[in-house]
């Protein structure tokens, strides 16, 4: 392969932005029409929509790594590669900031206002004069339309076990990439299974962890500020771990078979960075959710 930066590749013509777009116009469509209350023609739509959305993942994606297979792909398109996965992790770093604000905001200003703090006393003198603040808010103002949890989320039990999983899968993906660099093929295929085998595990203990809000602390979705912050944070944190797992999958099995050099291997080290980003959220939210 030749790494000069004298030529730049620039791929042919694809079809598959189109298709992509298709998808998931269908795969939001569905949402909405489901949304409305048309259970049968939501549910074909989102369906179709999502089958058309993977399909196209594969085939964009088989594409991509055909032609850096063949040899096409110089440091030129290594750096716009990089770049692209840096400014797509940032755009992540940004929505889970909008989330973290808004849990942030709820505590340290909505809840004592309406608790009568600061110069927001009038508020609660007018709404709610016997409300109490205090987090996590569990005597809501106004419960009539809102399911009332019994307890908290425990910080020290499923949460801290999750964490442990969590920053051990950052050291195997880790152990792995020095297996790669170092051309350890065993070592790279051992570290890549068993961070997959981590993030599983780590799936299957929230998953037990909901299990548990719903039916023995009925913590829900509609529990009031506290508990949308919840689910918010936590369940969009567990889509991107169960992302990142898929990611993982795909790179140990591209590694089984030979697809990765110690000089070429840009969609480990992609991966990788995101793995360590959902790492870094689970920390703030393990801090600022459980913990404080």
């Amino acid at each position: 392969m030749d790494h000069g930066e004298s030529t730049y590749f620039v791929p042919a013509p694809s079809h598959w932005p189109l298709i992509g777009s298709i998808g998931l116009f269908a795969l939001m469509l569905g949402f909405a029409l489901l949304l409305d209350d048309q259970t049968l023609a939501g549910g074909y739509a989102a369906g179709i929509g999502l089958l058309v959305f993977v399909g196209m993942l594969f085939g964009w994606f088989g594409t991509v790594i055909r032609e850096s297979r063949s040899g096409r792909y110089n440091d030129q398109v290594d750096a716009s590669f990089r770049w692209g996965m840096g400014w797509f992790i940032f755009s992540e770093v940004m929505f889970f900031a909008a989330f973290f604000g808004a849990l942030f905001y709820a505590r340290h200003f909505a809840v004592p206002w309406l608790g009568g703090s600061g110069d927001k006393a009038i508020s609660h003198d007018i709404l709610w004069p016997h409300f109490v603040a205090a987090w996590p808010l569990l005597q809501l103002p106004d419960p009539a339309n809102f399911t009332v949890a019994k307890e908290a989320m425990e910080a020290f039990g499923l949460p801290a076990v999750n964490t442990l999983i969590l920053l051990s899968s950052g050291a195997t993906v880790t152990w792995a990439h020095w297996g790669l660099k170092r051309d350890r093929r065993r070592q790279l295929i051992i570290g890549l299974a068993a961070t997959v085998a981590l993030g599983i595990l780590f799936l299957t203990l929230q998953a037990h962890e909901y299990w548990d809000a719903y039916t023995l602390k009925n913590l829900r979705l509609s529990s009031g500020i506290y508990g949308s912050t919840f689910f918010m944070l936590t369940g969009f944190h567990g889509a991107h771990v169960t992302i990142g797992a898929i990611m993982l999958s795909v790179i140990l099995a591209r590694s089984a078979l030979g697809h990765f050099t110690p000089t070429h291997h840009f969609a480990f080290e992609a991966v990788s960075w995101y793995w360590h980003f959902v790492d870094v959220v689970w920390l703030g939210l393990f801090i600022f959710v459980y913990l404080l």
